[in-house]
């Protein structure tokens, strides 16, 4: 079975794409500070984009990514790759909103935003408003 943790850091910067994470972080910012300066620039507006719609969310480490929770629950995961930013999970969307998906849709469940292009935050904003409203939760 095929890891989909992501790459070390050293990986962002050239190495062989088939090392993994070894090092565990207890927080997001460790996790962020690990990589070159223009994706912790990168990830640092992710997380922005996602507190812009839950200023409440918790954060945490799981499966050894950044994981922002509401309600003490699990709400979305992002993480670094050598080439692209992913978020997981993709929620259920209506029929326009998945067009916009599409070309950002790597697997079941994955959007991939890849780190030579501007990053769609908006989306990224719409994204976890959706996954809040499928939730239940509140914005905080």
């Amino acid at each position: 079975m095929t890891s989909r943790l992501p790459h070390a850091p050293s990986a962002a910067c050239g190495e062989p794409e088939g090392r993994l994470v070894a090092e565990q972080f207890a927080t997001i910012d460790q996790y962020i500070s690990s990589f070159p300066e223009d994706v912790q620039i990168i990830l640092e507006a992710v997380r922005r984009a996602i507190r812009n719609v839950v200023p409440a969310a918790g954060e945490t480490i799981s499966y050894r990514i950044p994981t922002m929770t509401l309600n003490g629950r699990h709400l979305v995961y992002f993480a670094a790759w050598k080439h692209h930013i992913s978020l997981y999970p993709v929620p259920a969307a209506d029929e326009a909103f998945e067009q916009e998906l599409a070309p950002y849709v790597a697997a079941k469940g994955t959007v991939r935003f890849p780190l030579n292009e501007p990053i769609p935050y908006d989306l990224i904003e719409r994204l976890v408003a959706l996954l809040v409203q499928q939730r239940g939760g509140q914005r905080g």
